[in-house]
């Protein structure tokens, strides 16, 4: 072995020496899916669905039916044990050479074998590498015993469970191209295991024997089985290969290190996070190091691509990963936002091959710092959400399973936090049943994400196989005659449906613009002539369409029997219009905001509706009343000058060439349909036009829009911004509604319009006073009651080993009681204060009784529990709402 090399420069080899074979060599795609079928790439074949299935083997221009890449992939599905073991991580890079139609299994094989053990690639030892091969692949078993020369006592053949892609496809499905594939394994060594390659073949599970790269063989269409069950395999029109090899699991072996988090990548974060905890690594043990890290360099990637933290979606997966990483920061001991200064780790290490972590290094950091200090907050709220959960229990009682899943799952609350919290109170945690709802939780995740071939070649569509695309006419009509090509339901093709059944239906022609880019499908009406049934006609309630641009239709027949091959009249509703109009101002508003705010602003999403319009973009502060004027006024000016909004579609080359502004992350074909405002405005002494690659519809005209105001402006994630906006007769009745209320709120007032602002501020001004007197009213009504502010009307005793002093104050709560508590504290002598107010109860103890075991917390339960009420907290203070104070200051007694 030549080594070690480092992480990079295995990368560069690997690509250098597939170049050196024929292939293209194409840029990591973006970690966000290529395609809707899953949230992130997960594959490295994934951005080649199309290839694969038969489409040109076209990229930027170049034909080549051999493509190389190094794809960084994230796959969540097992996230809980990522850290736990050493061997599974979140984000990973898959090498992958790919053939489409080209080369098939000889070659792949003895370009694996070559590489794998060539002095100048990686040079393995050939005796310490092992194969496993489908069990029926007598081809791959000669070219790895004649033509390589591998020992046969190498090889292992293995059924459709093991060397089939997908995994029991014969058997099981789905439909479409499968094959076998060979994987190969690289013998570590007794110090990594005293097992054999022997005891693989019964265990499939080795610390010592490691997967370092697939060969994959798609050659079959699997088709329907026969009637008794036997799977038919049909021959592809041609052979395909596709490869993954992990870059992280070679490092391990080209480096010889026991794990991926001792590679050169990983250790110095690894290292940085033991100095900034001062928790040593340990190996095996230190857990929450390699969650840290491995976490950090996923996030970091996928922000670096776009994806931010958000409740929804991928946003919600990158706040659960980030989140996690948080919580295993915060077991290390790290009470501060720590994980940011990570990043530039990440993009040291990887920043060569992934410029985009270094371009966007300020953005990863600020949002990673975010999402930390809104995690300290949740521990918080955590804390007080267990205490009311435990509130009333008795020691030895037990907190049910679920009850902290809930906390963990909902509000981000760390299992092993509440197990600690509740030990201080002498109540445990029931793991078992924590467990069982975790894994009900992480079924269901994975039955969300599956990662198959069929959500790949979109398996779940094959009813309409076969299928022409549809020919979309609305650009220019909103009405059309068109064909029942299909009817689909549930799956299956359907011969008919009558009235009141709901199902896809599929037009060879359609005026139905189909949801994409933001705007939603359009909806409708079909009709159509039933003969001696009378006329037909059904509700359009969505457009859809698939990659392979079959327009689907859900349609809800109201009258009569709609069947296939049947000519239909399709008519678009007349909220078409007014979603052209928020289509057509949105690309506006991207103009104007970046004129107004500045290049930095890229699109981060829409939504272009009838009713509204919502535009998410790259902005690191909130926009100003002034910056949102300007915005607003530039919009009226094109909309004022009424400019002709024309499209064309042309190469994409000559699109980007002229400036149009393209969708970031968006994957284009090579022609592509540019909107053009015919137009400029003037803002600031510069000129602002609007040009944009989009496949939506438009008014015709800037002046068909109309009215333009921007409702709202949020923040929706760590350097994100979303604006919300109306356009037209919507903009219209939005204002007049708000002048109205305007109106009505100034009668209420006695005064005008004009004179709001400042009858507003005068009684806001008296209303600060007015508090102010309050406060002290209230003051010096609890120090009267506390017998002058000295405590001497609080009832004082002995319990529990500790003097505590009690009272109920009426009239005060809430800021109030805390504040009484805290001078009753000092001025009483006790170690320990006890305050109810009619509704709430606070509990205070001085350091020195803390450390002599009193917990503030843990009394306020039981007396809380005694008043009608919950609550919790620290051993140093505790509060609660009750609805008894008597019975509540009454259990002192017996709480200790």
């Amino acid at each position: 072995m030549t080594g070690p090399l480092s992480t990079a420069q295995i990368r560069e080899k690997y690509l250098q020496f597939f170049q050196g074979k024929g292939h293209l060599h194409l840029p990591s795609y973006s970690t966000v899916a290529p395609d809707p079928t899953t949230l992130f790439t997960v594959a490295g074949m994934q951005p080649f669905k199309e290839q694969f299935m038969g489409a040109p083997a076209v990229f930027d221009g170049v034909a080549s039916k051999r493509v190389t890449t190094a794809q960084k992939c994230v796959r969540v599905g097992d996230i809980e044990n990522v850290g736990r073991t050493r061997r599974h991580l979140s984000l990973f890079e898959m090498m992958g050479n790919f053939s489409f139609g080209d080369y098939f299994k000889r070659d792949a094989i003895h370009w694996a074998w070559e590489f794998l053990t060539g002095a100048e690639w990686m040079g393995m030892d050939g005796s310490k590498l092992y194969v496993t091969i489908y069990e029926d692949d007598d081809e791959a078993f000669m070219y790895w015993t004649q033509e390589i020369g591998i020992d046969p006592s190498h090889v292992h053949r293995f059924g459709a469970d093991e060397n089939f892609w997908p995994a029991d496809a014969p058997k099981e499905g789905p439909n479409g191209p499968c094959g076998p594939c060979s994987e190969i394994f690289y013998d570590r060594g007794p110090k990594y295991g005293d097992d054999s390659w022997a005891d693989y073949a019964v265990t499939r599970e080795s610390a010592r024997f490691l997967e370092i790269w697939n060969l994959v063989f798609p050659q079959f269409d699997r088709q329907e089985p026969l009637a008794d069950g036997t799977p038919v395999l049909r021959d592809l029109p041609f052979k395909n290969i596709d490869t993954g090899m992990g870059l992280e699991r070679v490092a391990s072996v080209v480096q010889d290190v026991p794990d991926f988090y001792s590679n050169d990548v990983f250790l110095p974060i690894v290292t940085r996070v033991a100095e900034l905890s001062g928790q040593p690594y340990e190996g095996e043990v230190s857990v929450s190091h390699r969650v840290v890290a491995e976490h950090i360099r996923s996030v970091s990637m996928v922000i670096a691509d776009g994806s931010v933290p958000s409740n929804t979606g991928r946003g919600y997966v990158v706040r659960k990963i980030l989140r996690r990483a948080c919580r295993h920061a915060y077991l290390l001991g790290l009470r501060e936002p720590s994980l940011f200064r990570l990043v530039p780790l990440v993009a040291d290490a990887m920043g060569g091959a992934y410029p985009e972590l270094r371009e966007n290094l300020a953005k990863i950091e600020a949002t990673v710092r975010a999402e930390e200090e809104s995690f300290l907050r949740t521990l918080e709220g955590g804390i007080q959400r267990l205490g009311k959960l435990m509130s009333g229990m008795e020691r030895g009682a037990t907190l049910s399973g679920n009850d902290a899943f809930i906390l963990y799952d909902t509000y981000g609350f760390p299992v092993d936090l509440t197990k600690e919290i509740a030990e201080e109170y002498g109540i445990s945690v029931d793991e078992a049943g924590y467990a069982e709802s975790l894994e009900n939780a992480q079924n269901l995740a994975r039955a969300g994400s599956k990662y198959g071939k069929s959500e790949l070649f979109g398996g779940n569509m094959e009813a309409l196989d076969g299928l022409s695309p549809t020919v979309f006419v609305g650009y220019d009509d909103l009405q059309a005659d068109g064909e029942v090509m299909a009817l689909v339901g549930a799956g299956e093709r359907l011969t008919h449906l009558s009235a009141g059944s709901e199902a896809t239906v599929v037009l060879s022609r359609t005026p139905f613009y189909a949801e994409g880019g933001g705007e939603v499908g359009d909806t409708g009406r079909i009709e159509w002539d039933g003969g001696s049934a009378g006329k037909g006609w059904g509700i359009v309630r969505d457009t859809r369409k698939t990659p392979q641009g079959v327009f689907l239709h859900d349609v809800l027949v109201e009258s009569g029997e709609l069947k296939e091959g049947v000519s239909v009249r399709a008519v678009v509703s007349g909220e078409r219009q007014a979603i052209q109009r928020h289509h057509t101002a949105t690309h506006l508003l991207q103009s104007a905001l970046r004129a107004v705010l500045g290049s930095g602003v890229q699109q981060k999403g829409s939504l272009v509706a009838a009713d509204r319009l919502r535009f998410d973009f790259s902005h690191g502060a909130a926009l100003s009343a002034d910056e949102i004027a300007a915005v607003e006024t530039l919009v009226s000016r094109w909309v004022s000058a009424n400019f002709a909004v024309t499209w064309q579609e042309m190469p994409i080359a000559d699109a980007k060439a002229a400036g149009a502004t393209a969708l970031f992350g968006e994957k284009y074909g090579e022609t592509v349909r540019v909107v053009r405002v015919g137009g400029s405005v003037e803002y600031a002494g510069q000129t602002v036009s609007s040009m944009e690659l989009c496949g939506g519809a438009h008014v015709t005209r800037t002046g068909d829009i109309g009215a333009f105001v921007i409702l709202s402006d949020e923040n929706v994630a760590a350097g994100v911004r979303r604006v919300e906006a109306l356009a037209g007769e919507q903009a219209t009745t939005w204002v007049r509604e708000r002048l109205n209320a305007a109106a009505r709120a100034a009668a209420l007032l006695n005064t005008s319009p004009d004179g709001l602002e400042a009858r507003v501020t005068g009684l806001q001004t008296q209303l600060k006073a007015a508090e102010k007197e309050t406060v002290t009213v209230r003051r010096q009504l609890a120090e009267a009651q506390m017998g002058g502010g000295a405590g001497g009307a609080a009832q004082t005793r002995e319990l529990g080993g500790f003097k505590v002093a009690a009272l109920k104050l009426a009239g005060i709560e809430g800021n109030e009681l805390r504040g009484a508590a805290d001078k009753l504290l000092d001025q009483s002598g006790a170690d320990m204060v006890v305050l109810a107010g009619d509704k709430g109860l606070v509990v205070k103890a001085t350091r020195d009784a803390v450390t002599r075991g009193a917990h503030a917390g843990q009394l306020i339960g039981k007396l809380a529990a005694a008043g009608g009420g919950k609550g919790g907290g620290r051993p140093d203070m505790a509060q609660a709402g009750i609805t008894d104070a008597e019975a509540a200051l009454a259990a002192l007694d017996t709480a200790f």
